[in-house]
């Protein structure tokens, strides 16, 4: 299968990181035009020129918990790279605590940036450009933990498990506007945010022992199955969590 985007515009938030950059590539390699949307300046400006090498990239700083800034920010992008047909929120955090001790603070930080600013971007992007022209894919990163419970992730299980809703729940709403949303839920990615406890002997060995295909995932097979649903192959296909998992949630 051959997927190609034929010069559609493409939002990619948290697109500094390592999935949001690999979708981001993925997109410009396929022939989108993509804005990437990051809070940091210069992992920004890093992952702006690497996304150029494969083609039309350009980057816009936004912290998307600064709710506000939202809409003004899809506008610009809309006048200057055209209307949105795709968003992909790929932003989100997480930390890595036992239930008795989340904070406050933490449960805040968590659910501002993997919820609050997911859904935001959502519509910001909904109501300017794919809800008039009644046209739109709509890609959130949700998390096997919004499928399942897990260790250390109170807030982060909660955060993602309101993505999944919110995808079905959009889903439904904006489908008379042929919006299609869905999301990608993976499982445990290399990435520099997992490289920490992922070094963990004992942790890698809990990781592993709960996947049946007995691996971890790449940010590539992550972007894979982000751009097939965001793409015309997947035209059929609304309010689905595609689980990334090598079998996880299988169990």
């Amino acid at each position: 299968m051959n997927i190609t985007f034929g010069n559609k515009v493409a939002i990619v938030t948290g697109a500094a990181g390592d999935i949001g950059l690999a979708c981001a590539r993925l997109l410009a390699d396929s022939g989108a035009r993509v804005a990437l949307i990051d809070c940091q300046p210069d992992r920004l400006k890093e992952a702006t020129k690497s996304v150029q090498h494969k083609g039309v990239a350009q980057g816009y700083q936004l912290d998307v918990t600064d709710t506000p800034a939202i809409a003004p920010t899809v506008g610009r992008i809309r006048q200057e790279l055209g209307e949105v047909d795709i968003l992909v929120c790929v932003a989100g955090t997480n930390i890595p605590k036992l239930a008795q001790e989340v904070t406050e603070a933490d449960w805040d930080a968590i659910l501002s940036l993997n919820t609050k600013g997911l859904f935001f971007c959502n519509q910001a992007v909904a109501v300017q450009s794919m809800i008039p022209r009644k046209t739109g894919a709509i890609v959130n990163i949700a998390s096997i933990f919004g499928l399942v419970g897990g260790p250390k992730r109170a807030s982060y299980c909660a955060s993602k498990g309101g993505v999944v809703q919110l995808t079905r729940q959009e889903a439904i709403e904006w489908a008379p506007y042929n919006i299609r949303v869905n999301a990608v839920a993976p499982t445990f990615v290399l990435t520099k945010m997992t490289r920490g406890y992922l070094s963990d002997p004992e942790f890698k060995a809990y990781v592993l022992d709960n996947t049946p295909l007995h691996c971890l995932a790449t940010v590539d097979d992550v972007a894979a199955a982000t751009c097939f649903l965001a793409s015309d192959a997947a035209k059929m296909i609304t309010g689905v969590v595609l689980p990334v998992d090598a079998g996880w949630t299988a169990r």
